[in-house]
């Protein structure tokens, strides 16, 4: 699409200002849209340099803020499970997409191309639907069990676990400008599947976009009242009111985030602080690829992207680069000629592939930073004072031209290594050796992600290992996976996200280990039968409960936790296990050799491990038709003791565990899965195995008997 350049600031002003209620954007606090006090802080356009709209916190009581997300939000999600939490998710994913199209428009306001904005919104809206999904790894409880049960004593009366249920404050994200959408849902998908609310603060100077967001999730009526506020502006002396019950997260630059951190109300009262600063990334071409090979015009790909995606404003992108000595200047030579077919300008146009920064402020920030790079590397792409754009100005926009430096003395400069420009704008480097490799790349003092392009697997797994203590994520990229990897730059919600030192040694996203970020782990004690009813999930050697209805005549909401079978026993013949043998084409000599049993642990033929699973499940079903619908399959399985022909056994069957299914469509049947602990004990007693089977149960009224 081609705009005119003069109609430009016109059209874009009027298009924003649309959606902004009197050239205000109000804050959304105490479940109400509250304009600040005072003039406020002026937003401007990244493209025009005109301005949209003037934001403001004056007179906000943060403390009540925060008091309003405890009291309200915290309330109202505490009281939802895991299932009902992630079902809100998906609802509110579906909305957003549903008009996403307005949030693309206001993007470009920001700087960003359509590719740019289609990396920060649906990143942020996918984040979502994952977590969403995640509720499946969860149980249909408002908490949830951490880990392994913990036997601690001889007799079995007395055990441990863990628990961890939802804190009772808020998650308060401060947020950077350079992701306004996804900064704003990757964090708060989490932190909502968790349990806790809200208050959201992102970066004053793209918080219309974000502003947009909330608008229609508040709208929207999916969340429950308090489970969400924003604050536009200036944060105040928020910070000063939180408490331990509270978790804050940040992203933004080093400087921004220890001030932060060192605030004394959050060292007095010991409050969570993740951190995730923008630090010194880089990738590493290792000594196998040369030119001409397919790593090559990947490695070349990747730094290219990395350097113009979002103008380079991203805390993942690639800040330096190394290289084989002996292709230092074919590479510097063919990144220039690459980053030369980057067309920069209104990113409105169809052949602009590159924005502007998100506003004149961060460019003159860039270009102080990059002088001080200069002082010791060279500049050999690129121009820091000119760049030529499409349909735009150059000087009214915060434009920018791709920079690409070279220094050749890595060991010697520090800069290079401490300095960050966050814009486009990276440093190639040599290096001697994977030795050589690994230092450099630490010399960032942590990072949040690294990549490393080699067809040499061993050499790739040497760097890795050398590296990882100072990365929070390596990427191995080749000809293998680069078609469908998600690149240097994506953070995804089902890796951590973060990184040590530098990077703010914080971790968020993770799937199932984010949420743990933002619940409280409590070790309980006692019997089995009290843990069993802490946890809902059955304990070996707490209570069962038998009657005469079978477990599996029983739909879904009628079975209980600890409802059990003990059914009578069979004994197993040596035409068991031949027939086995035989039907399973399973001939190892264990079961079926006589003869070959010396030096081993068996006295005799043993009976297949699947055969007494299969013997047991003969023990404990019910043949007739009823609402168990199907074997779902089988979680974990042990075979603790030899049987032998002759030896006797039987079984008791226990609801160990009961989670729902969502319905697939509306034919589909209503049911759930129920996890069944399978005992199987010989005629002394000693169990020989031990397994937790599922299967699909019918809830009422859905399969007739």
């Amino acid at each position: 699409m081609k705009t005119n350049a003069l109609s430009l600031p016109l059209e874009r002003t009027a298009s924003i200002k649309e959606s902004i209620s009197g050239g205000l954007l109000a804050n959304y606090i105490t479940g109400r849209w509250v304009a600040g006090e005072g003039d406020g802080q002026a937003l401007y356009d990244a493209v025009s340099g005109d301005a949209l709209a003037t934001v403001s916190t004056g007179g906000v009581d943060f403390s009540r803020v925060l008091q309003y997300a405890r009291e309200k939000g915290n309330a109202a999600l505490r009281r939802l499970t895991f299932h009902e939490r992630g079902r809100m998710l998906k609802a509110l994913a579906l909305h957003l997409s549903e008009r996403k199209e307005k949030f693309y428009t206001l993007s470009y306001h920001t700087g960003a191309t359509k590719a740019d904005s289609w990396i920060d919104i649906e990143g942020g809206i996918g984040n979502l639907f994952s977590n969403a999904s995640l509720r499946r790894r969860f149980p249909d409880l408002p908490y949830c069990t951490d880990g392994e049960p913990v036997g601690l004593s001889k007799g079995g009366t007395f055990m441990g676990h863990h628990l961890l249920v939802p804190k009772e404050g808020a998650a308060v994200h401060i947020n950077a400008y350079n992701f306004p959408v996804w900064g704003f849902l990757e964090k708060c998908a989490v932190n909502w599947l968790a349990g806790l609310p809200a208050v959201v603060k992102p970066a004053t100077v793209s918080c219309y976009l974000a502003h947009a967001v909330a608008q229609e999730i508040i709208a929207s009526g999916i969340l429950p009242e308090g489970a969400l506020q924003l604050l536009c502006g200036d944060p105040g002396d928020l910070l000063n009111h939180v408490t331990a019950q509270d978790v804050v997260t940040f992203t933004g630059s080093k400087a921004t985030g220890l001030k932060l951190k060192a605030n004394e109300n959050i060292l007095r009262e010991s409050v969570p602080f993740n951190m995730e600063a923008d630090s010194l990334n880089c990738i590493v071409l290792g000594p196998d690829v040369l030119p001409g090979m397919p790593e090559w015009d990947i490695f070349i790909k990747e730094v290219r992207k990395e350097m113009t995606v979002k103008a380079g404003q991203k805390c993942t992108a690639i800040r330096r680069i190394f290289v084989p000595e002996a292709v230092l200047e074919d590479m510097y030579r063919a990144l220039g000629q690459s980053l030369a077919q980057t067309p920069i300008g209104n990113p409105l146009n169809e052949s602009v592939r590159m924005g502007a920064l998100a506003g004149r402020e961060q460019r003159e920030q860039v270009r102080r930073n990059v002088q001080t790079l200069l002082a010791s590397s060279q500049l050999v792409y690129g121009s820091l004072d000119s760049v030529q754009v499409i349909d735009a100005d150059a000087q009214k926009g915060a434009f920018l031209s791709p920079l690409l430096l070279l220094n050749q003395t890595p060991f010697q400069t520090e800069a290079v290594h401490e300095v960050e420009c966050f814009g486009p704008v990276s440093t190639i480097m040599p290096y001697a050796g994977l030795d050589d490799a690994i230092v450099l790349a630490k010399k960032g003092k942590g990072s949040l992600c690294c990549s490393v392009v080699t067809t040499n697997d061993t050499w790739a797994r040497d760097f890795v290992l050398g590296a990882a203590t100072h990365h929070g994520r390596i990427l191995v990229l080749n000809r293998d996976c680069a078609r469908e990897s998600t690149g240097h730059g994506s953070p995804l919600p089902l890796l951590v996200h973060g990184g040590p030192g530098r990077a703010g040694g914080g971790e968020e996203m993770g799937g199932v280990r984010g949420v743990k970020h933002y619940m409280q782990r409590v070790a309980v004690q006692g019997s089995p039968s009290s843990i069993t009813a802490l946890t809902q999930s059955y304990q070996a050697g707490a209570r069962t409960a038998e009657d005469e209805k079978h477990p599996f005549r029983k739909y879904f909401e009628e079975l209980q936790v600890g409802d059990s079978l003990t059914t009578h026993r069979r004994t197993v013949t040596e035409a068991d296990i031949t027939n086995f043998a035989n039907l399973s084409w399973d001939h190892f000599y264990a079961h079926t050799d006589h003869t070959s049993l010396g030096g081993t642990l068996f006295e005799k033929p043993v009976a297949h491990g699947y055969f007494i699973l299969s013997a047991a499940a003969g023990l404990f079903v019910d043949a007739r038709k009823g609402p168990v619908l199907l074997n779902y399959g089988l979680e974990e399985c042990r075979f603790l003791k030899p049987v032998y022909a002759g030896a006797t056994i039987g079984v008791q069957l226990t609801v160990k565990e009961k989670l729902p299914q969502d319905p697939k469509d509306e034919n589909d049947i209503p049911r759930g899965i129920v996890k069944w602990l399978v005992e199987v004990s010989d005629e002394t007693g000693e169990m020989v195995a031990i397994a937790t089977i599922l299967t699909q149960v019918a809830k009422k009224g859905s399969s007739p008997e």
